[in-house]
């Protein structure tokens, strides 16, 4: 993702292919934000504005658009790698969101002098006090813990602590939590441990375990949970107590849903099959921000988020909470394995986002060696040192990689270093792995990488203005990677003017993706409860208990579902300026996908002319995504208000006439016969 306060100042140093221009609204929103709790960069400025304008009365047609296809020959292979995920640790997307862990601050790093989401219990006559201890814990990695004191508790009134979850516990009937804990006590009968769900609006006990006893060394206990026929609900805390007087140390309190695949310390169940419709071809980590960190020291070190969760030391994010590194290496490469998606491994490359950089030379050579070290760990067999590590991990087998992006929007550094820091990267990295495609995020000069990352972030008619963007690239050049793009329009996720740009935008990568060969939405997650947002717009919204897609989500759905192996030749004339369209075949299927997109507000007739080739089905299948604004929208309450529909055409033929209602996103699938 981009830079932030430091860009704004200086418009001269933006990405080239996305030179902004400054707004007062921008720059006063800035300063006014000093401490950086959302994500601003400059050229991104008027996403915060309405981006289309209101639907107007009634009006004619525009005049009849003419698409002329030839169906015998291509012009281009399409990427089979167009279209795939970019994610990052922002708006609570790992913690809170995909990684399905449901305690908060589980680690007590969140704060550094306070407990944020833990309280005290003190059941009747109990009576207890809890502190953190920066004294003791139960790895190198983890040296401090919550002490409870209990100075008074029984059966009946019993003491301890709660954690109140990422905005609550979500609980559904019959269904078994996963808990565990790391624990020490000061004596040996402090024991049993309570650990339960509880119902915040009756105090009910939703659900139950216990832990018979505990040792006075440091342990890990685990017990599971099991609902009943209880109600759907995230009014819940976890809470953990006892009935005997002593002290007792707690660290790493855990507790875990049912997950997708049934991962030990996986993901989210829904937000997955979200993602697993969109069949994705790529998956690019760890992110953006979150692999550079505002400090050199606060970067994504990935050889911290690997093993144990108990030898996680966990680090601070660019956003302004604290990662678990729950999701780690190995859990970002099981998420492409799970979704069947190829690894796009970003390095960090020596720079951080408060103007930090390290200079090429020997003290960028440790940074290098850990690039070569995670490639390892990566794609290594276990008679190679990392390779042997990630075996360990409980993964034996090596990964596929092609891909590896040396750091992140290196276009803001100040300092002029990237060039020579691409290049030792880029040396270092061809000479052990000459297959690997090495993408850089800004342009170099003194070797010619792979791929070069694109970002770009616009209003809708920026987008309907640039849709030929690629068409004249030098495909000579290196390759394109759209890494990060978006139409910024909609709070928390986008409206339909946002999906309509969008799908323009694709419309123009779709006829280029001989040069554009992977591009990626961003941000990809928000969780909109309260506090959970720190930059929009996003394509999926969750909350405790539900998820759901936004306008856009469905618009990168259809287009990912729908797309050929090759480029058809094709003219379109005529129609108004905001119609849109792009054809590919599926050859082997003997399928023409057309989609066409018309963000206007009114109705767009198209005479479609087959030319060359076998003749068509008279019936075709169409894919309809569409709105009566572009201010309507899905929410957390209406998630499917705007969905896409499936019907059948029947007046196919080699010349045919097709209306495209205002506000609307088709998809043909035209059969040959």
């Amino acid at each position: 993702m981009e830079n932030r306060v430091s860009a704004i100042m200086t418009p001269s140093k933006l990405c080239p292919v996305a030179q902004p221009f400054l707004t007062l609204e921008v720059f006063s929103q800035a300063m006014l934000r000093v401490v950086f709790p959302c994500k601003i960069s400059v050229f991104l400025a008027f996403g915060l504005a309405a981006a289309l304008p209101a639907q107007q009365p009634a009006q004619q047609q525009t005049p009849p658009a003419a698409l002329e296809i030839e169906m015998d020959r291509a012009v281009a292979k399409v990427s089979p790698t167009l279209y795939g995920l970019m994610t990052e640790e922002i708006n609570y997307s790992y913690d809170g969101g995909l990684y399905a862990e449901l305690v908060r601050n589980r680690t007590f790093h969140d704060s550094n002098w306070d407990l944020p989401a833990w309280s005290l219990v003190q059941q009747g006559t109990a009576v207890a006090h809890m502190q953190l201890d920066k004294s003791t814990g139960p790895s190198a990695s983890l040296p401090l813990s919550l002490r409870i004191r209990i100075e008074t508790a029984d059966a009946n009134n019993r003491a301890g602590v709660e954690n109140a979850g990422f905005w609550g516990f979500p609980v559904r009937p019959r269904t078994a939590y996963r808990a565990s804990f790391y624990a020490k006590a000061n004596n040996d009968s402090m024991g049993p441990v309570s650990v339960t769900l509880r119902d915040d609006n009756t105090g009910e006990e939703v659900a139950a375990g216990v832990v018979p006893s505990l040792s006075t060394g440091w342990r890990r206990y685990e017990v599971t949970l099991a609902t009943g026929d209880v109600q759907v609900s995230a009014a819940n805390h976890l809470v953990l107590t006892l009935q005997h007087p002593g002290t007792l140390w707690i660290d790493l309190l855990s507790l875990f849903p049912p997950t997708y695949n049934n991962r030990p310390n996986g993901n989210r169940i829904d937000l997955m099959e979200k993602l697993a419709a969109m069949t994705p071809k790529f998956l690019r980590f760890p992110g953006g921000n979150y692999l550079e960190g505002d400090h050199i020291w606060e970067r994504y070190q990935w050889k911290k988020t690997i093993g144990p969760l108990v030898d996680r030391p966990t680090h601070p994010s660019p956003w302004h909470y604290h990662s678990s590194d729950g999701m780690g290496l190995l859990e970002f490469l099981d998420w492409c394995e799970d979704l069947h998606m190829q690894p796009v491994l970003a390095v960090y490359a020596g720079y951080s986002m408060a103007q930090e950089h390290v200079d090429p030379g020997p003290k960028l050579d440790p940074y290098v060696q850990d690039a070569l070290d995670e490639i390892e760990y990566v794609t290594g067999d276990m008679s190679t040192h990392w390779g042997a590590e990630r075996a360990k991990d409980g993964h034996p087998e090596p990964f596929p990689l092609t891909f590896v992006e040396i750091g992140n929007e290196d276009w803001f550094d100040r300092s002029g270093s990237y060039d020579g820091r691409y290049a030792q990267f880029y040396t270092a990295i061809k000479k052990r792995y000459p297959q690997l495609q090495l993408i850089a995020t800004a342009p170099v000069k003194t070797v010619k990488p792979d791929v070069i990352d694109d970002h770009f972030y616009k209003r809708p008619e920026e987008f309907f203005d640039d849709t030929h963007h690629y068409d004249k690239t030098d495909r000579n050049g290196p390759k394109i990677f759209v890494g990060e793009w978006a139409t910024r329009e909609g709070v928390p996720t986008p409206d339909f003017g946002a999906a309509l740009g969008d799908a323009a935008w694709m419309t123009g990568m779709e006829r280029n993706s001989d040069i554009v060969i992977m591009a990626s939405y961003a941000p990809l997650f928000v969780n909109v409860n309260p506090g959970g947002l720190q930059w929009d717009t996003d394509l999926i919204g969750y909350n405790t208990l539900t998820s759901y897609g936004s306008p856009s989500y469905y618009a990168q759905l259809l287009f990912s579902n729908h797309l050929g192996d090759e480029v058809l030749p094709s003219n379109l004339t005529g129609g108004g300026p905001r119609l849109f369209y792009s054809v590919t075949r599926n050859k082997s299927r003997g399928l023409v996908l057309l989609k066409l997109v018309n963000a206007d507000s009114v109705p767009q007739t198209i005479n479609i002319k087959l030319s060359g080739g076998d003749a068509v089905q008279s019936t075709c299948k169409l894919f309809s995504l569409s709105a009566k604004t572009v201010a309507e929208t899905n929410t957390i309450s209406e998630p499917q208000k705007i969905a896409p529909t499936e019907t059948t055409l029947t007046n196919v033929a080699t010349l045919f006439r097709h209306i495209l209602p205002p506000y609307s996103i088709h998809v043909l699938e035209i059969e040959m016969k």
